[in-house]
């Protein structure tokens, strides 16, 4: 059975953040838990599947595995599966407040408290730039150094955008906690709505002495080098995250993400297919009937090719593994050759003279000539022949084209 996208299954985009996904992940298993939903076999499939793909996203590493090869990129090495719906809370509990092992509902129904402590969302934005490789890179994957301009922490003020650590009061409205109670009953019990603080944005803390570098945003414009490692059998339209080098977050907030998009040059000899690569190479008249061996261009340099005795044009000829490594890392393309014959527009007449006398000869002659040559039927067979041709030939056309 395919399995669904662990992004489409979170209801988040693939630049979300981690805590983004936390957010997300935490409301819709509130929305399928067991304990709301009794009896129901989809509910508790559903909370599974959120669990699986939590486990996934949640991790940086386990995440970009499954962003560059899909699901195929986290088998065997990602989620192992849960035994039953108690050993999700064991794995989880953590995240809703309550502490491994605890309840999903402890804190939303009373059953416990959680520390509010501060948290900082002035996440920063995502970079997205484009990398433009050659089919000789992308065969063999490549290291590439680019250089962006991003916003990051400000040098004098450590990010704070406070002029020293004495710049900060608390903030009045959630008493430095960052986030804001709402105490409310339901035919469930006690409910517990925690929002952020939108005077300090979760911050807990708001500046009185702002830095005079960055104006208390903590931020400062830069130009930074930085280094991708891009995979052998990338294509036109992939992309590879490389989480928290975007821009930097306001006061210490978490860095954005850099997406790099791949785009592909376009070879001067070779056209893509997948992980194969075509080449059109062009022969003499001569060449394709006696056959000759001939130096091509490959990826990696230059390689031999034998043009066996009467190859036609059109032909297509493999060059095992002379092409793209796959993905995957286990495997590689070929090169397909596809022989064109050159028919020369304009020649001598020398050249005309030598062509006549070559057309005389049996080898030369094609096919259907060679039929007429030998036809030696008498005339009237002929002409009975013809006769019988004619009425087959209406025959034909009359269940062909009726």
């Amino acid at each position: 059975m395919t399995k669904r996208d662990y992004y489409e299954i979170l209801s988040v985009s693939r630049t979300s953040s981690t805590d983004e996904i936390k957010t997300s992940y935490r409301k819709l298993a509130m929305k399928f838990h067991p304990d709301k939903n009794p009896g129901d076999s989809e509910a508790e499939e559903k909370f599974k599947e959120l669990a699986e793909a939590y486990e996934i996203l949640s991790s940086p590493e386990k995440r970009q595995r499954y962003d560059q090869f899909g699901h195929q990129g986290v088998n065997g090495g990602g989620y192992q599966g849960f035994s039953n719906i108690n050993d999700i809370f064991s794995q989880f509990g953590d995240i809703f407040g309550g502490g491994r092992g605890g309840s999903i509902f402890d804190e939303f129904f009373g059953g416990g408290s959680r520390s509010a402590g501060r948290q900082n969302n002035n996440r920063g934005s995502d970079l997205k730039i484009n990398l433009k490789l050659t089919l000789e890179e992308i065969a063999e994957g490549v290291e590439k150094t680019v250089s962006i301009k991003k916003s990051k922490a400000c040098a004098t003020c450590q990010g704070t955008g406070a002029k020293s650590e004495s710049g900060y009061s608390n903030c009045s409205h959630c008493s430095g906690t960052g986030e804001v109670r709402h105490v409310s009953r339901s035919i469930f019990g006690q409910i517990v709505n925690v929002s952020m603080c939108s005077y300090c944005n979760g911050e807990g803390r708001i500046i009185k002495e702002k830095c005079h570098d960055c104006r208390g945003e903590g931020l400062v414009k830069s130009e930074v080098k930085i280094k991708i490692n891009v995979p052998a059998g990338v294509q036109q339209g992939n992309y590879i995250p490389l989480r928290g080098q975007g821009n930097a977050g306001k006061r210490g907030g978490q860095s954005g993400d850099l997406l790099v998009f791949i785009e592909e040059e376009q070879h001067k000899f070779f056209i893509r297919d997948e992980d194969d690569i075509f080449y059109d190479l062009e022969v003499s008249i001569i060449d394709a009937i006696t056959g000759a061996d001939m130096v091509v261009p490959t990826l990696a340099g230059k390689a031999k090719l034998t043009v066996e005795p009467g190859t036609k044009s059109g032909s297509l000829l493999r060059m095992k593994n002379k092409g793209i490594k796959s993905l995957d890392g286990y495997s590689r393309g070929d090169q397909i050759i596809r022989v064109n014959i050159h028919i020369p527009k304009k020649i001598s007449s020398e050249e005309k003279k030598l062509l006549l006398e070559l057309s005389k000869l049996e080898n030369f002659k094609p096919r259907s000539e060679k039929f007429t040559d030998d036809d030696e039927d008498s005339g009237k067979d002929k002409k009975s022949h013809g006769k019988k041709s004619k009425k087959e030939d209406k025959g034909f056309f009359k269940t062909v084209f009726s």
